[in-house]
């Protein structure tokens, strides 16, 4: 490991993606909820709610949440809602937030692929709707790298955080992703096109968190293969490109051309005044 990220990863704890907890009927739902592609891409913009693999992640990101027990959640940026169902699955209290546009409705709305989850679909790219110290854990996943100032987003999720409260941060692109370089040179969908994409090296991801006063607590690479894998095949051999999956991201060396890069952090303790 290069003696920079050395120093800057020299108190984390790096850690291993936890196994799913959701029952596999959950998962066979979800997938036929999502069999009705949007058109908005070639592959259709809710290609995660037909990848079976991808569907085996999100359920290792709740168990990791579960695992913590926090008492409020957010969802921060929950798209189709998949996670948050997952979430709710798990037995967590659960908020769904969904940046909407500059004409969003500022209100709660149902949430189509999911009618018994309903999300605030907000017009602000960074404000959001709840008091301050709201929640003991907030979620990005496959968010932060999207929003259009992650300073500012940063400093207002530490808003609705309690004091200690945990952010869990996934999916991040990695910027030596050798999957990212693939879809690039192919002409497919890939981060950093888009006008606010931005994506990140395991340095400059902890960073960005320490220069808001989170305390990073993991740090890891994640994913060495594609997960947006649609179809019968793909979900017949879910369970092995999983497992394939989770053991090439703890090679080290290797992992790091991995597609993510995953962090945990704590909103620290409000610093006392200066002593008079």
């Amino acid at each position: 490991m290069p003696r920079s990220l050395k120093k800057s990863t020299a108190n984390l704890r790096w850690s291993r993606p936890q196994a799913g907890v959701v029952p596999t009927y959950d998962r066979r739902r979800m997938l036929r909820r999502g069999q009705k592609a949007f058109r908005g891409n070639p592959r259709g913009d809710d290609v995660n709610l037909r990848s079976a693999p991808q569907l085996l992640e999100y359920e290792a990101i709740v168990a990791r949440i579960a695992a913590d027990r926090p008492s409020r959640l957010l969802d921060w940026g929950c798209g189709w809602g998949q996670v948050s169902d997952l979430l709710q699955r798990a037995g967590l209290t659960v908020e769904s937030f969904d940046y909407g546009g500059p004409h969003a409705p500022d209100q709660v709305r149902e949430l189509p692929r999911f009618p018994h989850l309903s999300a605030y679909i907000g017009s602000d790219p960074v404000r959001l709707p709840y008091a301050e110290a709201s929640f003991d854990a907030v979620l990005s996943c496959g968010v932060l790298e999207h929003v259009q100032d992650p300073d500012a987003s940063l400093e207002e999720l530490k808003r609705v955080l309690r004091p200690g409260g945990t952010l869990y941060v996934y999916k991040l692109p990695n910027r030596s992703s050798y999957l990212e370089r693939i879809a690039k040179a192919a002409g497919l969908y890939y981060h950093g096109q888009a006008p606010h994409d931005r994506i990140y090296t395991v340095a400059s991801a902890r960073e960005l968190l320490v220069r808001h006063d989170y305390e990073v607590v993991e740090l890891r690479y994640a994913n060495m293969l594609p997960l947006t894998l649609p179809g019968r095949i793909a979900a017949a051999t879910a369970p092995a490109t999983w497992a394939v999956n989770r053991g090439l991201a703890r090679v080290r060396w290797l992992n790091r051309i991995a597609t993510n890069i995953e962090l945990v952090a704590l909103a620290r303790l409000p610093r006392s005044g200066n002593a008079t």
